[in-house]
This record gives C-alpha cells, structure tokens and sequence, in this order.
C-alpha cells in the first residue's frame, strides 16, 4: 500500500554518539568529539547478535530502589512473563538500626537489618508474582568473577521467574561514610562486603573499582539481559538547603543520593566494557536496550502517576516494609519497618508518586523511506541502528543494520531536511571512567548522505555547557526542521533551561545560545512549527509550561510570558493547525485525597488539560491513563495515543477507544504516526525489537 510521507508527532529524544569528523570533514564549523574515554567506535556494519529472547536485568544500589523508581515498567514486564534479575550492589545496612515507627530504637545490628531488607524485597517479589508473601524462596550461592561469591534468590510461578542477587557492598566504610561513590572515584580504594544473617554467603570479599566493574560485565554475559534498568548516573544539580537535604539523603549539590549516581555510573560503564569486550574479535554487538530511571528527582516535580497506580505502587512496598509482628522464617527480621503500611503514600519526599525517565523521549524513532517502507531508528548495544520494513506496509522488520557510533543514551532525536535526508542527534557518553578519569558527555549527529540511503561519518556537536561536571547534566537532543530550511536543536541545560543550535540552509552551524527566559523545567520538550512556519518549543516547569517561539519564521525564539500554560506532569503534545494555532494537551497535577490533615500531595490527573499556545483554556479530552501522549490531526479528527491504567498503549480518534491487547509491553514511548491511511504506532518490546500497531479503522476498545 502507498503511504503519503509520514510526521512523527511524539518527538523522538534523542541518545546517539559519534566519532571525530572523518578526514572529509575536516573543514566543519563544529568541534570535533572528545578522544578521552572509551575508544569511540564510529564505524557501521558490525554484526548484531539479536535472540529475540527477553530478559530484565536491573542494578539497584539499595534494597527497594526498583519498588520506589523502577516500578510500574518492571512489574508490567514481569506480568507480561519477561525474567526478571535484580541485582543489588550495597548490602544495604546503613547504621544497623531497623527503625520501627512509634517505638524507641533498638540495638544497631547490621547484618540483622540488611537481612531485614533482603526479606522485605522476597515478600515483596512474591506478591508481585501473585503469590503468598512468605512463599519460600531457592537460596544459593553464585560464584562471579575473580572468584567473588553472592547470595542469590530465586522464585518461578509457570513461565514468570525471578531472581534476587546480593553483592552485599558495604555502605560505609573506614574513614569513607559513602563507600561505593568513594570507589567510583578512588582508584586505589577497596570496599569490604558486608555478611548478612541468615545468608549462605559466610566469607567477606573486597571491591576495587574494576572489580565491580567486571562483576556486573560477567553477570551481564551470564544472563544476556535485552532489556537493563539503572538509576541516574546524571542527577540534576539541586541546591536544597542543608535540612532538607539531610532528612532526603540527597547529597549535597544534586537531586539524588550518591550511592544512586555511582552504582548507575557503575552499571554504564559495564554496560561499555560489555559491549567492548563482546565485539572486540569480530562478536556480535549485544543486543540491549537500557533505561535509567530518575531518583529523588521526584521529589522536585509535579508527579505524574494517577492515583490508581500511586496506591499499587505502594502497595508493594507494604510487604517489602514488613512489620516486627511477622512471623516469616527470617531470623534478621521480616522487613524495612520504617517503610510500607501507608507511610509510602504519606511520606512528604513523593517518591512512590512519580516514574521519571533520565533520557525521556519517543523511541524508536520513525521515518518514510522514498520507496514507502517505514524505518526506525534506535539504539541497541549502546549503538544507532536501522530497522527496515521489509515491504511498504508490511508491518514487518528486517534484522537491524549497525550505524555504528557509542556508547549512546537511548533515546534518539530526529528530523528530515527539506530533500528528504534524515538528520540523527544523540547524547553522546564520551567518557565514563571514574577512578579519577574524565567524565564526560556531549551532543553528536549522524546526517543521511541521500534520502533513503547511507549515512556520512558522525559528527561532534559539542555541549552547551563548559565543564565536564556541568556537562554532566545536559538532556536528551531534540530537533526540528523549519521551512526556511533551518535545522533548529534544543537541549535542556545544566540550569534546567534551554540551550539551542541552529544549523543554516547551507548546513553551517551557529554555536551555542541559551533561550532567554529564568525557567527550569524538566527533560523532554516539545517542539512543532506553526501553519506561519514559527518554531515554538514548549517545557514541562514547577509552576507552569514554559513557552518559546519566534516573532516571526527565521527570527530567535524567545520565551512567552509565564503562568498562562497551567503546570504540566510531563512532556507536553503540541499540535500545530494549518492557519498557524498551537494546542497542547498534556495531564497537569491534582490534590491527592488526603490520608491525614496535613497530606495534600498530587497525582496526576486523569483527563488531558487542551489549551492554545496563548492560554486559551479549550475543554478538556477524557483520555484516562498515565506518561506521556502524542497528538496528531487526522482523517478522524484529533489522534491521541498514551498509556492506560495497564500500561497498554492506547489510542482515541475523538469518539473512539482503541487499545492494543495483544503483543510485547512497550518500553518508554512509542511513537504515533497519522496519514490519510489511518494511524500506526511504533514502539520497542521487551526483546530489544521493534513492533508496529496499525488498528483498522472502526476497531473497539480492548
């Protein structure tokens, strides 16, 4: 079937990485990448080794940072039968005390606590599978590398399975309050493990950095994960005042704790070593996809789950809290005490009311070949590749071509020239070394050499910012083409503002420029161009969407009075008409119903808020669900596409509900596409694979 060319309407954010400009660009107008690091590895064609198998792995720091961050993604994987295997770096013992609300503490008992938490996690595992919170568990010992040893757990109910790993790393040590970040820094520092009660693991090891660093490399080649989770190896600079930055564990200067941001940096840089080590001898390049997921960063924001599932995500962490009463079979106790009941719902910190993505953005992302088949553009193995259609309207893809390039984010940003030539961005992981070494990221490009054809060599961008801790904190890439031919890229900055490039109709680049305008907001902006050819870019901010745009095609953007755009949860969907309107629809925060007299914390809310870009209140569309929603105008009228309470992607076309009921979960956002031919959607699944979805027409809802 010939389709007319296609418009992305969920801006694909992007991740990818690029080399040094190649010989034949020696005469570009921007800097070439940094060569510290891991070796970049630009080339294209490598072998990719793709089994189609699913498997999720996630690396936490602590006993329940997947329950408050990682959670509803990996229960929804776990539900859809995905293997799960959580790997937990610190023992996660801090000062010994299992704190029990409304009584005095008692003894610090270290290995007793760490016990306690480990209990808590297999209570609360157990009733994710649907099964008896003291149902018991297989316990052994694996052996890792350098012949380190673990505690592993491990519960199967019919095809769902999953498996708990204790590295058991101390959380402090001598003169090191901060044991692991202290490692992450420290090349000649080593960190004792910790022996918890009851464990089968009854000898201590030590860690150095590359130690560690090879341990998670070996677990990743055991279990051969095509999906990782992490935390935030980048968390926002956050200034808090010395108080609250105590009572939240933040430390000082960012938005997460540091054990959070060296365990994440930990895991990107096995995830690099994994990759280096897999395709030095002519390997196959892993086929993974990762997502980090924000920490206390939620604390900061509007949050953005609905009430629904706040309370099923808290919900499980009562069992994981446990309470001194039980009677599990555990001699360290039967959990956390000082979480669960309703203290996750009531605690003032908010973490169970929001999931945030560190590099948000639609993946993959989708563009037209000249000949009609459909291409996504994605990142596997820390690497850019294509998928192709295999015919025009298929609905289904060949194997993925390597574009090369790494270690990338992973999300993508995209946009096509006016002859049809695909422009890629990414977020470019230059360096991460630790142990002293550089640290740094940057923007790349990877430009189509003819429409539909292969690619010129990747090319540095640079970072807005001037400082590799500044440039640290940079989000994902996002562009658009203007049709005076100007390429305009966006970046969220260090200062939580925007920061731009614009390339010219004869493919020069200007530097640098911050957006005018002293507004934070969240990572993953907006951006559309007007029936007048403006380009207007929209931000998700404490109080309100922020809002640039140009007083005319061609001139800079500048940014819109405050306070007339409510605020937004997340990534606001703008929808540009034909005579030069904006809408945008997007969930704002409401009051959560109060538990107590001073709990008035929000969820989001369960319609979309519509307005004009000049803040003129439109009414509101019934869209129940929760993330991020892509909008576009079509045949039907206005297409809509999210998430329901289930997770599964669902799309409205005005009157109408549609819901994907079958196939692999989506991870993060797909994207929507809309012709006169109807809607398809594109998104990633658990296998590392993309999927596509086109209803037809007149379907009901699932």
């Amino acid at each position: 079937m010939s389709r007319p060319r296609r418009r992305s309407v969920v801006a694909a954010l992007t991740a990818l990485t690029a080399s040094a400009c190649a010989a034949a660009l020696t005469s570009c107008s921007v800097p070439a990448p940094r060569r510290t690091g891991p070796t970049a590895d630009p080339a294209p064609g490598m072998p990719i080794a793709t089994s189609r198998r699913a498997q999720l792995m996630q690396i936490l720091a602590h006993p329940d940072d997947d329950l408050y961050f990682m959670n509803p993604d990996a229960q929804q994987m776990l539900d859809s039968g995905v293997p799960l295997v959580c790997v937990y770096v610190t023992a996660g013992e801090h000062n010994g005390v299992n704190h029990i609300p409304g009584r005095p503490d008692g003894p610090a008992d270290k290995g007793a606590y760490s016990s306690a938490r480990h209990q808590g996690l297999r209570q609360a595992y157990a009733s994710l599978l649907g099964l008896d919170k003291f149902t018991e568990w297989q316990k052994g010992v694996a052996t890792l590398r350098g012949d380190r040893r673990a505690e592993i757990n491990t519960l199967a109910d019919g095809n769902r399975r999953v498996e708990l790993i204790f590295l058991n790393l101390s959380m402090h040590a001598p003169r090191r309050w901060t044991a692991v970040p202290s490692l992450w820094h420290d090349r000649a520092l080593s960190v004792p493990t910790a022996i918890t009660d009851g464990s089968p693991v009854r000898r201590a090891d030590s860690y150095g950095y590359d130690d560690l660093t090879d341990v998670l490399v070996g677990l990743m080649e055991r279990y051969r994960p095509t999906v990782i989770h992490t935390l935030d190896p980048d968390p926002d600079i956050q200034h808090s005042d010395e108080a609250t930055r105590k009572r939240d564990s933040e430390q000082p200067g960012y938005s997460d704790h540091a054990d959070h941001t060296a365990v994440a940096s930990f895991s990107w840089a096995a995830m690099v070593r994994w990759v280096a080590a897999a395709t030095r001898d002519g390997g196959g390049i892993p086929a993974f996809v990762a997502t980090s997921f924000r920490g206390y960063y939620n604390r900061h924001w509007p949050k953005n789950l609905p009430p629904r599932l706040i309370e099923e995500k808290a919900a499980h962490l009562v069992p994981y809290g446990g309470d001194p009463g039980w009677e599990c079979g555990n001699s360290g106790g039967c959990g956390d005490y000082n979480v669960g009941g309703r203290r996750p719902l009531t605690n003032k910190k908010g973490w169970v009311r929001s999931t945030h993505y560190r590099y948000p953005g639609a993946r993959p992302a989708v563009a037209m070949e000249p000949d009609g088949r459909l291409s996504a553009y994605g990142v596997l193995g820390l690497r850019a590749v294509r998928w192709r259609e295999t015919l025009p309207g298929s609905g289904r893809w060949s194997e993925p071509d390597d574009l090369g390039g790494g270690p990338l984010a992973p999300s993508l940003g995209a946009t096509a020239l006016k002859d049809g030539r695909q422009l890629l961005f990414a977020l470019r992981f230059s360096a991460i070394s630790g142990h002293g070494g550089s640290n740094t990221r940057e923007i790349v490009l990877l430009e189509q050499r003819s429409a539909g054809g292969a690619f010129l060599a990747w090319r540095g961008l640079g970072n807005p910012e001037h400082t590799d801790d500044r440039g640290r904190r940079i989000g994902v890439p996002v562009a658009v083409t203007a049709p005076d031919g100007r390429v305009h890229l966006f970046v969220r900055n260090a200062d939580k503002g925007v920061s731009t490039r614009v390339r010219g109709a004869d493919g020069r680049w200007a530097g640098w420029q911050t957006l005018d305008g002293a507004a934070e907001i969240q990572d993953g902006l907006s951006t559309v161009v007007d029936g007048t050819g403006r380009v207007h870019v929209f931000g998700a901010g404490h109080d309100c969407v922020h809002h640039w745009t140009q007083e005319a095609p061609g001139r800079p953007l500048r940014h819109r009075p405050a306070g007339r755009l409510p605020a937004a949860v997340g990534t606001p969907a703008a929808l540009a008409g034909a005579d030069g309107s904006v809408q945008l629809l997007y969930r704002t925060e409401r009051p959560w119903k109060r538990v107590s007299s001073r709990d008035s914390r929000g969820s989001a809310s369960p319609e979309l808020t519509r307005l004009s870009a000049g803040g003129e209140r439109l009414p509101p569309v019934s869209f129940e669900g929760y993330g991020p929603v892509g909008a576009a105008g079509g045949p039907d009228g206005l297409a809509l596409l999210g998430r329901d309470l289930r997770g599964r992607i669902q799309l409205r076309f005005e009157d109408r509900l549609l819901t994907r009921g079958a196939g692999p979960v989506a991870l993060d956002t797909p994207t929507l596409d809309v012709t006169a031919a109807g809607a398809t959607v594109v998104g990633l699944g658990p296998d590392a694979h993309p999927w596509i979805w086109s209803p037809p027409a007149g379907s009901a809802a699932g």
